[in-house]
């Protein structure tokens, strides 16, 4: 099928011989943001879980956790260009961000990436134009132009290039905005795309920053690059360096890459598995579970985790946006109830810190502590990873000063009731749990891949073989 034409005269400015292209990804998050690790535990875990259930309420893209995720950095326009810093989502699929005059209503005290941008010079998108399109739910163009005030017998002859595409409603799970859809010349490092397609939004409720939508959609930045840049586009991957919600530990960002890179191996070291298309939420990277082992108990995952069925019910949304990996109630209970046979007979339960950060089991930690393995297992022949420890059982000290005690609590949440979780994904994996993995996802192959790296050394050989 041709792409479409808005797409069409999408220009890509980079030598056939670029295979690969290495961005920063920067945290956001610090505990010195918050007043207390209780506060910036609860706070992160309740973004969390509005994040996951919003999904099965609304068709429409989620929010992310603000203040726990990554930003990415680009550049708009030309003659001069604008700085801008964006969330990097792989759960939606819209590259937006704050253009002036912006009001931002319910925004004190939320993490602001960048100022509002001014996009005087940045061309308007038709009416007729298929991104019009996927920014409106796919309505159709001859609905979207008559909303235009295009004349009848120009809608009749698709002859409404010249009638902009109406400003279009996005809602997240705490927040929303009205945005209209702009082309200008976006630059990541040594890349320029011109006439790059993004939304601008002049207000937003709860949102004071843009995000790059990573997902699968036509107004994705990944589809969009692939469009003429296909070994860049058709396959990215990220490593997130391990923090521990302190920013002291991270001395190098996270390596996003576009494309694909040789060396440590080749695809050997992924450990992979199919992507699952969810008609409902097309823009989600799906895949299935088949159980989690804790130590060497193996709990089979429900039915509704292995596959996506024909409503959408169901999969495992790998995401970057969510903080902490969600399970249905029945695995999560499960895997609590063997972890705390393992864990609970030692440790001494901390109710009123579960209470606190919204986490749980939590442990006061008393001499040696012997933590279970914990490992997905994936759908897919040898399609288990192995979860670091501190991917999954957050270490900390609790209590006024003076009278402190170290506390663990584990990392995975409680999605709701299996039943209740129709009209969405049946789980999401966080990037807390993808710490210290290359995740890779490969779109020619409509594959994910996992494989254990130090993030950090990731970057800097890539960064020296770059140069």
């Amino acid at each position: 099928m041709a792409p479409p034409l808005f797409l069409l005269c999408f220009l890509l400015c980079i030598s056939h011989s670029h295979q690969m292209l290495l961005l920063p990804l920067t945290h956001s998050i610090s505990k010195t943001q918050f007043n207390s690790t209780h506060h910036l535990l609860k706070s992160t875990s309740t973004r969390s879980a509005s994040r996951f259930q919003r999904q099965h309420q609304n068709p429409v893209s989620l929010p992310l956790s603000s203040g726990s995720d990554y930003t990415l950095s680009f550049n708009l326009g030309s003659h001069p260009s604008q700085s801008i810093t964006l969330y990097m989502d792989t759960g939606s699929d819209l590259v937006w961000f704050p253009c002036a005059p912006f009001e931002c209503i319910l925004c004190e005290g939320k993490f602001n990436a960048t100022k509002p941008l001014n996009i005087t010079r940045s061309h308007g998108v038709s009416c007729q134009s298929p991104a019009c399109s996927a920014a409106h739910s796919s309505m159709s163009s001859h609905d979207l132009c008559a909303i235009a005030r295009c004349p009848l017998d120009n809608i009749e002859t698709s002859d409404c290039s010249s009638a902009a595409c109406p400003p279009f409603y996005y809602a997240y799970g705490d927040g929303s905005l009205v945005a209209r859809l702009h082309r200008d010349t976006l630059s990541m490092s040594s890349l320029v795309l011109k006439n790059f397609t993004f939304g601008c939004a002049h207000t937003a409720l709860a949102e004071p920053t843009g995000v790059a939508g990573f997902g699968r959609g036509i107004l994705s930045l990944p589809a969009q690059l692939a469009t003429l840049s296909p070994q860049l586009g058709n396959r990215f991957s990220y490593c997130l360096v391990s923090h521990s919600f302190d920013r002291e530990r991270v001395q190098e960002p996270s390596p996003l890459i576009l494309g694909r890179y040789d060396g440590f191996g080749g695809n050997s070291e992924f450990v992979y598995t199919s992507m699952l298309w969810n008609p409902k939420h097309p823009y989600f990277y799906c895949v299935g579970l088949a159980g989690i082992s804790v130590g060497r108990k193996t709990i089979p995952a429900p039915e509704m985790l292995r596959r996506v069925d024909r409503r959408g019910d169901g999969g495992v949304v790998v995401d970057s946006g969510t903080t902490f990996t969600m399970l249905p109630a029945s695995l999560y209970n499960s895997v609590v109830g063997e972890f705390e046979r393992r864990v609970g007979r030692v440790q001494k339960r901390a109710s009123e810190v579960e209470d606190k950060t919204g986490l749980g089991p939590c442990y006061f930690l008393e001499g040696l502590v012997e933590v279970p393995t914990v490992t997905l297992h994936f759908v897919g022949n040898d399609s288990s990873v192995v979860l670091p420890r501190g991917n999954y059982f957050y270490e900390f000290l609790d209590g006024a000063d003076g009278v402190r005690r170290k506390v663990g609590c584990m990392m995975l949440m409680n999605g709701g009731d299996d039943a209740e979780l129709s009209g969405g994904p049946g789980a999401t994996l966080g990037n807390y749990q993808q710490q210290g993995f290359e995740v890779v996802y490969d779109l020619e192959k409509q594959r994910v891949g996992f494989a254990k790296r130090q993030c950090a050394s990731l970057w800097d050989s890539l960064n020296r073989h770059k140069s």
